[in-house]
């Protein structure tokens, strides 16, 4: 094989980009085989802005007709490990937008379909391309920060009004989406915590339903979360505040990682905090420490560079950066919120996917169904990606 042939399946604003971008050849060894979709609405947009791809409404044809090596599957998100197990089941190679689903019982399914058909497998956290994030795993996991100690985001500037919740039937509904800013803003920062910090023994959380919108689901979370170690985790966000933060903060004995506004700043101590507490003869001692900052051109390679990297993965065996089955990690964590939130509990990790399961049941049963939702506008169809994380601010 010297190229990968790829179907994508929902041209919304994600997929709509992912299209154009393959179509203008931005990824080397790929092409684009065929697109899918069942708003007719899209599909015209395709036929004029990529001549020539083959068009379709069913999803199941696309698969069936064997027009392509793989699928990159831009829907929402109870369908991503529906058509994923389909589409491994028929030989395809999967690359899936985040998150990977809405419950964990499902990307179990997935992950394990995926492991059966020894198909390539990758998720869409192009975040993890980004230098500063690449940066702080790297000092956090080569030991330069010492014995993990606290990790704080706080991400509050996802700010989205009523007319964003109000623009399609299946938005911020549990039938339609399975949750709110947990599932639809913070996958990206929920996979980033657990690749650069790593998984908690349990989490707590309180996650309020329509605060600050007419909505059925969550748009303000707190979480906090203990780790084995005795570190602690806080991860606070909304879709409620303007102009909001995004600062993280990592602590070790070693000194602390700071990342806002497109910066990394390391405070690197001389002596590690553990040794000068039990060693000091001074009752406020302060510890001598430097003070390291990392900048960078460009936030990385983003959504082009997964879909490069998977490609070549294909092509070349390059290693992975996002291997789809480490999808279900940071969707642990905000089911388990969500369960904390609906038990009153701490949850212990890992979690009661059972359990979950049946609660968000009892919720998709009693869900609105939205009415009188103006014909689908597509935003971002002109084949480029929100700058979104451009600044990290």
């Amino acid at each position: 094989m010297n190229e990968v042939k790829i179907a994508i399946i929902g041209i919304g604003n994600m997929g709509s980009a992912h299209a154009k971008h393959i179509f203008d050849g931005a990824v080397k060894g790929m092409t684009l085989a065929a697109v899918c979709d069942e708003d007719e609405t899209k599909l015209d947009w395709a036929e004029e802005r990529l001549p020539g791809v083959p068009r379709y409404t069913d999803w199941h044809k696309v698969l069936d007709d064997h027009i392509a090596d793989a699928v990159l599957i831009a829907t929402p998100h109870y369908l991503h490990p529906v058509i994923a197990c389909e589409a491994f089941e028929k030989g395809y190679h999967v690359l899936s937008e985040k998150p990977a689903g809405v419950y964990t019982k499902a990307v179990r399914q997935m992950n394990d379909a995926a492991a059966k058909s020894g198909k390539t497998f990758a998720l869409m956290f192009n975040q993890r391309t980004n230098p500063l994030y690449q940066k702080a795993r790297e000092l956090v996991k080569s030991g330069a920060l010492g014995e993990a100690k606290r990790l704080v985001w706080i991400i509050t500037d996802w700010y989205r009004t009523q007319k964003y919740y109000d623009s399609g039937s299946w938005r911020a509904t549990w039938a339609g989406e399975g949750g709110g800013v947990l599932l639809n803003q913070c996958p990206h920062n929920l996979d980033l915590w657990q690749w650069i910090f790593g998984m908690p023994k349990t989490i707590r959380a309180k996650c309020n339903i329509g605060k600050y919108h007419d909505i059925e689901v969550e748009d303000d979370v707190t979480i906090t979360a203990e780790y084995e170690n005795g570190a602690s985790a806080a991860f606070i966000t909304t879709t409620g505040e303007f102009p909001g933060t995004n600062r993280l903060e990592i602590s070790g004995d070693r000194g602390k990682i700071v990342i806002e506004q497109g910066k990394l700043t390391f405070w690197k101590l001389e002596t590690p905090e553990r040794i000068v507490n039990a060693t000091s003869d001074k009752a406020f001692d302060k510890i001598p420490y430097t003070v390291e900052e990392y900048s960078f051109d460009t936030p990385g390679s983003a959504h082009v560079g997964i879909m490069q990297n998977f490609a070549n993965h294909i092509l070349f065996g390059e290693e992975l950066i996002s291997k789809g089955e480490e999808g279900i990690l940071g969707l642990t964590l905000s089911n388990a919120a969500f369960l904390s939130d609906w038990t009153g509990k701490e949850i212990a990790l890992p979690m009661d996917e059972d359990l979950f399961y049946e609660k968000l049941q009892q919720r998709i049963m009693t869900s609105r169904v939205k009415t009188n939702v103006a014909p689908s506008v597509i935003e971002n169809l002109e084949g480029t990606y929100s700058d979104r994380w451009q600044g990290n601010k």
